[in-house]
């Protein structure tokens, strides 16, 4: 089973890496780039067979280590 979980900035926390890249795209001539949020994409492969069960596994490992809940979302797919 396979889980990808996706880690962004709340809404209201800056970042600053979003920013680099959208003046970095502004300056290779892509001027309609207004905002860049920047994130990250995590896949994992799970030996469980319960769908429900490895979404709560997961779950708590994003709690607990993938994401810095105080500034961060996450979203969890299981396949």
């Amino acid at each position: 089973m396979k889980a990808r979980v996706t880690i962004m900035l709340k809404d209201g926390v800056l970042d600053p890496q979003g920013e680099a890249i959208r003046h970095a795209l502004g300056g290779l001539g892509h001027k309609n780039v207004s905002g860049v949020r920047q994130g990250k994409l995590i896949e994992l492969d799970l030996d469980a067979t319960d769908p429900e069960a490895a979404r709560a596994e997961v779950e708590q490992m994003c709690k607990g280590l993938l994401a810095n809940t105080v500034i961060e979302k996450y979203s969890v797919e299981i396949a």
